[in-house]
Parts: structure tokens; sequence; C-alpha cells
């Protein structure tokens, strides 16, 4: 199996219910916590490129309710929302998991079913 890498943030329940799961199918994962360590606009972009930069906007989260509809409403395309995501790490939709070329947005225990363990 592929490599398997979580990004997030150390203090996010989903993230703590997604490191969980894979500990208990016994699937080694690197963590990356990208509120402590960065992320690239690189890494933003390619996620992007595979998943759309309107799944990595978290709009429901916290961090997204707290901008303002003008801030809001600059979010349009994939150039704005990396820039947003660049300066808002918290904004990113949790977890982000890359294994080989493949990438998941969000905690979906049925397609980690189908992948990791089928």
């Amino acid at each position: 199996m592929a490599k398997v890498t979580v990004y997030g943030i150390s203090n996010c329940d989903t993230i703590k219910k997604t490191l969980d799961w894979f500990k208990k199918q016994k699937i080694e994962v690197e963590f990356w916590d990208y509120k402590r360590s960065g992320i690239t606009k690189q890494k933003l972009s390619d996620w992007c490129k595979a998943v759309g930069w309107e799944v990595l906007v978290n709009k429901r989260s916290t961090t997204w309710r707290s901008l303002s509809i003008e801030e809001q409403e600059k979010i349009t395309n994939q150039p704005a929302a990396i820039k947003l995501m660049t300066e808002n790490t918290s904004i990113i939709k949790r977890p982000v998991i890359e294994s080989g070329d493949n990438i998941f947005a969000g905690f979906n225990e049925a397609a980690f079913l189908k992948y990791f363990l089928i």
C-alpha cells in the first residue's frame, strides 16, 4: 500500500476520529498538522486539481462564518481559494488524506473501506 498522509489540525475532532479509524484498521499513517507546519500553495493547488477548491474550502467552519460577506464573496475561483486557505489553514476541509495518487477530503468511512481495505 502507498504511504498514507493525513493532513489536518491536531485538536480537530474529525482528525481524531480519522486517526483512530486508521489505527483500528492497523494502517500506519503520517500526520501533518498544517496549523503548526503550514501548507504550501503547490500542495493546495494539487488538492484543488484532485477534488476541487469548492470541496476544500470548508464553508461550514467557524473560520468561514467569521469572514465578512464581502470576504466570502471574493472566493470565486481557485487562486482566491488558495490564497484564503494559505492565510487561514483552519478553513481547509478536514481531513485531507493522500495515498499514492489518491486524495480524499473529509471523513468518509465507506470510501476509506473501499480504498484501504478491499
